[in-house]
């Protein structure tokens, strides 16, 4: 799994933060976009968090779209998010990954 986080956009807005990454285990890239809220007002609430499901965000493009309204991307993300999928491709699930997929997914995916 990889992450980074990623400065909002300058300008007046509620956004603390942005995250883009790679989840091997979902076979899914993921975005979050976190938002200051009355209960979260310096770390954010994740308001918006794609990815979560088996193969949501298939492409590094495709997480890159939801965070790039909000938040400064650089150019050479998408190639380092695809660098770090290539990277996990001979990884396998251990046997409690295997077990939660089962349980939540129906399948190991």
């Amino acid at each position: 799994m990889s992450r980074y986080d990623l400065p909002p956009k300058p300008g007046p807005n509620d956004v603390v933060r942005a995250c883009v990454g790679w989840d091997r285990p979902l076979q899914a890239f993921f975005a979050q976009i976190f938002t200051r809220t009355e209960a979260e007002d310096e770390e954010g609430e994740a308001t918006i968090w794609l990815g979560t499901e088996p193969g949501e965000l298939p492409t590094p493009e495709t997480a890159i779209a939801v965070v790039a309204p909000y938040a400064l991307v650089p150019a050479d993300l998408a190639e380092t998010l695809r660098t770090d999928m290539l990277a996990s491709r001979e990884q396998e699930d251990g046997r409690h990954q295997v077990a939660v997929k089962q349980r939540l997914f129906g399948s190991i995916h």
